[in-house]
């Protein structure tokens, strides 16, 4: 009996592992998914991937007016540029732990997409969900926060190509805002648009050489590099996907430290329709 009822156990955990499974959202289903579904799943987080076979080009009227649409830049791997401990080695990027969960990716970015009288190809970024707050974590414990955005892209492409293709690249520079907004308050409940102008327990030093930087707020804008190489092209639904690499400023706790230089690497996906499609 006691044999018996410990098989019966068995077959009853085995069957409630089967029926749990099943009941698992599947990637695969034509049917959509829920947001029960895909919340805590970390899948809202994901871009669109077009397959592994290129599919022609996209062709581009120069009578007509174009725009991309939908773009979604997902990092995969963060890397920070450390100074060396001699003067004798170069820095070098070490890769990091991202710390943020689910909230790395822009989505729906879109903007007008220009063909030179060279044949190459100007992306000019106008707006959509083109900035998210990341953190990564270095080897050692120190943490880096960043802003990962594309905010004011202006991106060119090769001369003499008129056509989108496997062999387009599109590379540029954008800006970086401040990781913190006017209105954050420090530990000592100073800001740059509210707040005290220096630490409460010292007003008499608060002019001094030593505090000055950190009472003195800024909202610091630095410079980002981007380059979108495409590698998968579907002609006909005009999509297109590929691998980027972005090089930016993190933060600068609101100007009181220096910067040190991000690299963020990953896939991206994208859309070209004319002006004026629905």
């Amino acid at each position: 009996m006691r044999y018996r009822a410990l098989i019966v156990a068995f077959l009853a955990i085995c069957l409630s592992v089967l029926t749990a499974c099943s009941e698992a959202p599947q990637a695969t289903s034509d049917a959509p998914l829920t947001y029960d579904q895909i919340r805590n799943t970390g899948l809202a987080n994901k871009c669109p991937q077009l397959s592994e076979v290129s599919r022609g080009s996209i062709e581009i009227d120069p009578n007509l007016s174009y725009q991309i649409v939908d773009m979604c830049i997902e990092p995969t791997a963060y890397f920070v540029k450390e100074e060396p401990s001699s003067k004798r080695q170069e820095a070098e990027y070490v890769p990091g732990k991202i710390l943020t969960r689910y909230t790395s990716s822009l989505d729906q970015v879109r903007g007008d997409l220009v063909l030179e009288d060279d044949g190459s190809f100007t992306f000019y970024e106008k707006d959509g969900l083109d900035f998210q707050a990341i953190t990564v974590q270095l080897p050692g414990g120190e943490q880096e926060p960043f802003l990962f955005t594309v905010k004011n892209l202006v991106a060119h492409s090769q001369p003499g190509l008129n056509v989108i293709n496997t062999s387009t690249d599109l590379e540029g520079d954008y800006k970086v805002p401040s990781y913190r907004t006017s209105n954050f308050l420090d530990p000592k409940g100073r800001g740059l648009a509210t707040g005290y102008d220096t630490a409460v327990a010292l007003p008499a030093r608060g002019d001094s050489e030593e505090l000055v930087r950190e009472n003195t707020k800024a909202f610091d804008i630095g410079q980002g590099h981007i380059s979108l190489l495409i590698s998968r092209i579907d002609s006909a639904a005009g999509e297109f996907g590929g691998t980027f690499v972005a090089t930016q400023p993190s933060d600068t706790d609101m100007g009181t430290a220096e910067p040190v230089d991000i690299k963020v690497q990953g896939v991206f996906y994208g859309r070209i329709e004319p002006k004026g499609v629905a």
